[in-house]
C-alpha cells in the first residue's frame, strides 16, 4: 500500500518514498552478498615489484659491462694482431722450463735439506744429504775385507814359493835316481818312490798356485765392494745437475723414502720456452730455428727474442686452456719457441715461468719485424732487481 497525504487544497496524493529510505533495504528482505561481508585484499605496498625490477636492471647492466668489455677487448686484440706482416704468425701460451727431479738412487732416510722452494742453485751445488751411516759401515767392512784378502794373497804367494822349492828338490831326486837306476845302482822301487814324490810336489805347487789366484779374486771382490759402497755414499749426497730454481720441496728431514722418490723439483733455467699451438696452414711454413719473439701479458713492453726449437710431427686437439686464432681449427701442431741460453744466463735471477703471453714466429726471413717487436731487454744484472728481464 502506498501512503497518501492531503495537500493544501484538501486533495490527497501519493507520498513519494524518501531517497534515503529507498537506498536502505527492507530488513525483512534478504540481501545477497552484502558489501560489508566481502573480504577485501590488503593494499599493495609495491616494494617487491620495485625490488625485482631493480635486481633485473642490475643483472642487465652487469651483462652489458661484461659483454661490452669483452667485445671491446677482443676487437682491440684482433685489430692489434691484424697489424702483423704476412710473414709472421702468432699464438698464445705460457712460459715454461724443463723440470729436473732430484731423487735418491738408493732408499734411505733424508738427513739434511740444504735448500728450499724458490732458491736458486748452481750446477754441482749440494741440495740434500741422505743418511749414510749404514753405507759407511758397509764401506768399512769392505775395506777390512780388502786387508784380509791381501794377507791371504801374501800367504798363498809364500806357499807357492815353498811348493816350488819342494817340487824342484823332488825333480832333482828323481833325476839322480833314474840315472843310478839306468847304471844298476838303484832299485826300481826307489825310482818309483822318487816319481811319486815328484808327482806330489807338482800337485802341491799347482794347488798353491790356485790358492794365489783365489786370493787375488777375493782381493778384487773386496776392492769392488769398496768402490760400490763409496758410490753409495757419494750418491747419497744429492747435487743440482744444472743452474736451476727450486720449484717444489716434496719431503721433510727425517723421512724414509724409497729409491727414485722425489725430494726436489727444479726448473732448468737454461731451457725456458713458450709452447704455442698453430694450425696446419701456419705450421707448414715454419722451419726449425725460425726466429721468434715472446711478449708476456704481465710485461707487454718487454720483447724477448727466441727461436723455434721444436715442431710436433703430429697434430693434436687444442687444449681447452689455450685460445686459438680460429675456433674452427680443431687440430693444431705444438711448437716451442725457446729463449736463447746465453740470454737466460745473463738474466738467470729474473727468470719466472708460468706467465701467459704471446709468441710471434717469423717464417719468412725477408719480412722485417715491426718496431713494437724489436728486442728491448735491459742488460743482465745477475740479481733479482725487479726489472723482470726474462720472467720464469
Amino acid at each position: 500500500m502506498q501512503d497518501v497525504k492531503p495537500d493544501s487544497n484538501g486533495t490527497t496524493a501519493p507520498v513519494q518514498p524518501n531517497a534515503l529510505d529507498a537506498a536502505t533495504p527492507d530488513a525483512t528482505l534478504p540481501v545477497a552478498n552484502p558489501p560489508a561481508l566481502i573480504p577485501q585484499p590488503p593494499p599493495a605496498s609495491g616494494k617487491p615489484a620495485v625490488r625485482s625490477k631493480l635486481r633485473l636492471w642490475l643483472i642487465l647492466a652487469g651483462l652489458l659491462v661484461i659483454f661490452g668489455g669483452g667485445g671491446g677487448g677482443w676487437y682491440w686484440w684482433l685489430h692489434h694482431q691484424a697489424a702483423l706482416p704476412d710473414g709472421i704468425v702468432w699464438g698464445n701460451g705460457r712460459l715454461e722450463a724443463d723440470d729436473i727431479d732430484i731423487t735418491p738412487k738408493y732408499p734411505g732416510r733424508v738427513a739434511t735439506l740444504l735448500v728450499d722452494e724458490g732458491d736458486l742453485v748452481k750446477a754441482g751445488q749440494v741440495v740434500a744429504r741422505m743418511d749414510t751411516r749404514d753405507a759407511e759401515a758397509t764401506l768399512q767392512k769392505a775395506e777390512a775385507q780388502v786387508q784380509q784378502a791381501k794377507r791371504v794373497l801374501e800367504e798363498a804367494s809364500a806357499n807357492v814359493v815353498q811348493q816350488e822349492t819342494q817340487q824342484k828338490l823332488a825333480a832333482q831326486q828323481f833325476d839322480r835316481t833314474r840315472t843310478l837306476f839306468e847304471k844298476g845302482y838303484a832299485t826300481n822301487e826307489l825310482l818309483d818312490q822318487r816319481q811319486q814324490a815328484l808327482d806330489g810336489a807338482n800337485a802341491a805347487l799347482n794347488a798353491a798356485t790356485a790358492k794365489v789366484g783365489e786370493a787375488q779374486h777375493a782381493l778384487a771382490a773386496a776392492t769392488q765392494d769398496i768402490a760400490y759402497n763409496k758410490i753409495v755414499v757419494d750418491e747419497d749426497v744429492l747435487v743440482a745437475p744444472r743452474n736451476a730454481r727450486v720449484q717444489y720441496r716434496l719431503v721433510n728431514t727425517g723421512e724414509v723414502i724409497g729409491a727414485g722418490a722425489k725430494i726436489f723439483t727444479l726448473l732448468d733455467l737454461s731451457k725456458v720456452y713458450m709452447t704455442v699451438f698453430l694450425p696446419t696452414q701456419d705450421v707448414g711454413k715454419i722451419a726449425l730455428g725460425a726466429e721468434g719473439r715472446i711478449v708476456l701479458d704481465a710485461l707487454p713492453n718487454l720483447v724477448i727474442p727466441g727461436n723455434v726449437s721444436f715442431i710436433s710431427p703430429t697434430s693434436q686437439f687444442t687444449p681447452k686452456t689455450v685460445e686459438t686464432q680460429s675456433e674452427r681449427d680443431k687440430l693444431m701442431f705444438r711448437i716451442k719457441v725457446r729463449v736463447d741460453s746465453d740470454l737466460l744466463a745473463s738474466h738467470i735471477a729474473d727468470v719466472r715461468t708460468g706467465l701467459p703471453g704471446v709468441a710471434y714466429i717469423r717464417f719468412d726471413p725477408r719480412v722485417a719485424w715491426p718496431a713494437r717487436l724489436q728486442p728491448n731487454l735491459p742488460a743482465g744484472t745477475g740479481s733479482n732487481t725487479g726489472s723482470g728481464a726474462v720472467p720464469q
